[in-house]
This record gives C-alpha cells, sequence and structure tokens, in this order.
C-alpha cells in the first residue's frame, strides 16, 4: 500500500468510508480539507465512478479493493491504517453528507479534552427539526438496539448507530473486530465495553438527504436488520466470555474472559 508521508494536524487521522459515493465524494473531501491534510479514503469496490475520481486526487491517501466487502470491513481497515501510520486519534466519517464535515474542528476540541478513548456522535442530542427527521423505522431501530446495548453493557448511549465518532488508537488496537458489514457497532460496542474503554457522546447533526438508501439484500427488511443485529450483539458477547442471557456480565460488576457462571 502506497501513502503520503503523514504529518497528521495533532495526530489525527481522518477516515471515510465509500461506496459508490460520485455524487457527494468532491464535495464531502473540499469541504474535509478545509481542516485536516491528513485523509484516507477506504473505496469498497465501487462502481459509479468514484473511484475514477478519487485515483485523480493528490491530497488523500486511498485504500482501494476491486469488490465490495462491506462497512465493517472498511472500518477495520481504517483501524489497521491509522495504527500502521502512527495516529493517536482517527475520526471516522460517512461520504453522503449526512455527517457535517464542518463538525469535524468539533472532534477536535473534543479530543483535547483528553477525558475519552471514543467520542461518538448522537444525532439525537441535537433538535430535530422538520428537515432532518428520520425516517421512522431506522429510529426505532435505533432506539430498541441503543436500548439493549446500555441494559447489557451498562453504556448511557443515545445513539448506538452514528458512525461520526473519534477514537484514540492506542485504545481501539486492543479490539479483535471481525464484522464485515453494516453490524460492526454491535461487536464494536461489546469489545469496548469490556476493554473499559472511556465513551463520551457529543452532539452532531441530524441530516438525511436521502431517507429511501438501502442497505441491500435482506437487511432492507427492518425484521430482518433487528434480528440480524440482535444476533451479531450476542455473538459478540459470547466471544468475550459474557453470559448472553445476562443483563449483567456474568451476575459480577466486572468482565472476566472465563467464568463459571450458569445464568
Amino acid at each position: 500500500m502506497k501513502y503520503r508521508d503523514f504529518k497528521a494536524r495533532q495526530s489525527v487521522l481522518l477516515a471515510i468510508p465509500v461506496y459508490n459515493e460520485r455524487k457527494y465524494i468532491s464535495k464531502v473531501l473540499d469541504q474535509a480539507r478545509r481542516y485536516t491534510d491528513d485523509i484516507v479514503i477506504i473505496d469498497d469496490g465501487s462502481t459509479d465512478g468514484t473511484k475514477e475520481l478519487l485515483v485523480r486526487r493528490s491530497d488523500i491517501n486511498l485504500i482501494s479493493r476491486p469488490c465490495n466487502k462491506g462497512y465493517g470491513q472498511a472500518i477495520i481497515d481504517a483501524f489497521h491504517f491509522a495504527q500502521a501510520c502512527g495516529a493517536q486519534w482517527m475520526i471516522t466519517m460517512d461520504c453522503d453528507l449526512q455527517h457535517d464535515p464542518n463538525l469535524i474542528p468539533v472532534f477536535f476540541s473534543a479530543i483535547c479534552n483528553d477525558d475519552a478513548d471514543i467520542i461518538s456522535g448522537s444525532r439525537y442530542l441535537c433538535p430535530i427539526s422538520e428537515y432532518s427527521t428520520p425516517p421512522a423505522e431506522r429510529r426505532s431501530v435505533n432506539e430498541i438496539i441503543t436500548a439493549m446495548v446500555n441494559e447489557k453493557l451498562g453504556l448511557d448511549l443515545t445513539d448506538s448507530f452514528c458512525g461520526f465518532k473519534a477514537y484514540r488508537v492506542s485504545a481501539v488496537a486492543r479490539l479483535e473486530l471481525t464484522e464485515c458489514g453494516y453490524a460492526i457497532p454491535l461487536e464494536f460496542w461489546v469489545q469496548a465495553a469490556y476493554h473499559g474503554l472511556r465513551v463520551r457522546e457529543i452532539p452532531v447533526s441530524l441530516i438525511y438527504n436521502d431517507p429511501n438508501r438501502y442497505f441491500g439484500g435482506n437487511l432492507d427488511n427492518v425484521s430482518n436488520r433487528l434480528r440480524h443485529y440482535m444476533e451479531v450483539f450476542e455473538q459478540s458477547m459470547e466471544k468475550v466470555g459474557w453470559c448472553a442471557d445476562s443483563s449483567q456480565p456474568c451476575g459480577c460488576l466486572a468482565w472476566h474472559k472465563a467464568c463459571n457462571c450458569q445464568s
């Protein structure tokens, strides 16, 4: 892999997963470049001309895959890239203008507070206007999953699915993420809680430019998507040795990789 010399502002890398975003990619990058020179794009096998736009830019690092491997794998690749580059922090954001690049400095400020390992954007800490109302089924799924994550992991999230985040690279290097698809937040939150990572939410704008965007395959069915998320969550708990049917980790206040809990 070839990439530009990495000299990050405050050692922060901006990572943007991309799949068929020809409509938005240039505008997002032009806005993001106002705040940072250190950007990596993970092109997940785009077929709409996105890749051709990206390869012509000399102001980004580009990881380009010949075929689509999934959003989760793009995030995992971004973590690996950040570690290889020696970045201290990584910010992730989407490329469809549902995440406002002008909020990047807000994440820089939160990073400077140095009181968290994960700074997670929440679209529900801001007032919701008629112009930014989320599709009802997406809000419902988010609420159900967020409530489950909070109950099972002892977190206090308001938005478990927002991809606009900042991560302390040394902290996430301890995670063993393998989920390739859209369910990666479920695996991520389980492992983050397991390792005791500190989480803080900050408000970010709720923007839906295209409420009819699809997940693809059977995940477009709400029931299937919800079931899939719960299955990944349970599998992730089992992976770290947590009793999946307990509301507390093995009935204790601490996590245990090995326990004799029979609940």
